[in-house]
């Protein structure tokens, strides 16, 4: 949940590849899709999974079945199935055959996550939930709503969270690992300059447009009836769980809107300190002293929430809470939105600054304190620069349209905090898509020969990790021409 993902520096915007580029994957989506994969210590190996892969069945009899091991981890028919499917859906193609090329990239993945509980990598679940919302609202703001988006998976919101947790668990995991065994390797503007000097024009990086967006976010104000309502529905869950007649955990998974907690009864997986958590949500938990009652209802920019108290360890705290958001009438943000049209107007009047509003004016606290200016981490750096899909889909049709200094109409977009919120833009800047120059765009051009080096970097330690790594394959897979020599031994 977001009011325990805030200090989380930075949205999760670093896309999983696979390394292989002899793997020829034309889609970054369906790349993706095989990711699905659990870690397990290097030196257990376990004799019912290796069992299985040695029977060898029927085909024609199987519903799934192991059919390699990395480790400790099977790789199911199904995984490989699975990806093949997405693979035809968006209509990818593959350099050699399928049957070898998509078993070899789940494997590899195989072995980052191997490496990554050998090295105690661990990732927060707050960094997973963060993940996991970030695809939703991606998929909202593509397919129109969540009533659009549940007809089409045929699955609740929360449905999708609970299936997707372990997958981003994984992809983080993943991503961790390979930072940690990159993060040492750099390259020097001599090495960018060899690089790119005997290059012709045509094999020079392709810059993107980028563009600078200022913002001036305001949330619909929430009818005093709908807060009274969402209270009383709290105070009733109290009262339940008060007269022994369910459980806080059981009314949590049934009722809180915390996708993250409410698979597990309302628990936070660990030991929170207070610098984790919601100053207001922090000042009432740490104040809790009986695990037999419950909180007042608690007020935090995420909405209304009761919380249990389970233990208490020196300066931290482990706790269960429901979380209940009000809704916000159409009538509500029909307002917001007349409200902030009043403010573009009087800002194209000049009777003050965008930047003035933006400070002054906003809601948004990701950005009122820089004029309303957008920005992002890439590369473990802040930059206000963006490419049009990099931004929220919402503020990207919206700045398509607009000239440098123009300010846009009023519109409603989902915030980085799930909430439906009202808003007008400001294209700062545009910078329109080119070839790289060593001049203008240099941090461009290292970035590609730095990541060229880490791809390199990581093709070795993959193909040395194969040697000390348990490793049994079906027969079926033993004539294939594998990109990485060590599978078949």
């Amino acid at each position: 949940m977001r009011y325990y993902n805030k200090i989380i520096v930075g949205a999760f915007t670093a896309s999983l590849f696979f390394i292989g580029a002899n793997a020829g994957v034309q889609s970054q989506h369906a790349v993706e899709s095989a990711d699905s994969v659990a870690v397990q210590s290097d030196t257990v190996q376990s004799d019912t999974v290796k069992a299985e892969l040695d029977e060898a069945p029927n085909e024609s009899s199987i519903i799934d079945e192991v059919v390699w091991i990395v480790g400790d981890e099977p790789i199911l028919k199904s995984d490989i199935e699975a990806m093949r499917a997405q693979a035809e859906v968006e209509g990818v193609t593959w350099e050699g055959d399928p049957d070898c090329v998509i078993p070899e990239q789940i494997a590899v993945q195989k072995l980052f996550l191997h490496q990554a509980a050998i090295d105690s990598i661990e990732v927060t679940e707050s960094e997973v939930i963060e993940s996991v919302d970030q695809q939703i609202n991606y998929w909202i703001q593509l397919i129109g709503s969540k009533e659009k988006l549940e007809e089409y998976k045929r699955q609740s919101i929360s449905s999708m969270r609970q299936s997707m947790h372990d997958d981003f668990r994984d992809r983080r995991l993943i991503e961790k690992m390979r930072q940690n065994l990159v993060e040492n390797i750099t390259v020097s503007p001599a090495d960018v300059r060899r690089h790119f000097d005997n290059l012709p024009e045509d094999s020079l990086p392709y810059v993107p447009t980028e563009v600078e967006v200022q913002i001036i976010m305001k949330s619909p104000k929430i009818e005093q009836s709908e807060i009274n309502r969402v209270k009383d529905e709290l105070r009733s869950y109290t009262e339940r769980v008060t007269n022994g007649e369910t459980s806080f955990a059981a009314l949590a998974r049934l009722y809180s809107e915390d996708p993250g907690t409410a698979r597990l009864g309302g628990e936070f997986e660990d030991y929170i300190g207070r610098g984790l958590l919601d100053p207001a949500f922090a000042n009432v938990a740490f104040n809790l002293t009986d695990p037999k009652k419950i909180s007042k209802i608690v007020e935090t920019e995420f909405g209304y929430h009761i919380i249990q108290l389970i233990d208490k360890r020196g300066d931290k705290i482990k706790v269960r809470h429901i979380l209940r958001k009000p809704s916000v009438s159409k009538d509500a943000i029909d307002a917001q939105l007349a409200q902030l049209d009043s403010i573009a107007d009087a800002i194209r009047e000049e009777k003050f600054t965008f930047d003035y509003g933006a400070s002054v004016i906003s809601e948004d606290k990701d950005t009122r304190n820089n004029n309303g200016l957008m920005a992002r981490e890439f590369q473990q750096t802040r930059t206000s620069k963006f490419r049009m899909r990099d931004l929220p889909s919402e503020v990207a049709k919206v700045v398509d349209t607009l000239k440098v200094g123009q300010i846009s109409e009023p519109f409603t977009m989902i915030n980085n905090r799930g909430k439906t919120v009202c808003a007008i833009v400001k294209l700062k800047s545009r910078v329109e898509a080119h070839r790289a120059t060593i001049t203008g765009d240099f941090q461009i051009m290292k970035d590609v020969v730095l990541e060229k080096r880490r791809q390199e970097f990581l093709k070795e330690w993959i193909q040395d990790k194969l040697k000390s790594t348990y490793i049994k394959i079906n027969d079926r897979y033993k004539n294939c021409d594998f990109e990485y020599e060590g599978w078949i031994r």
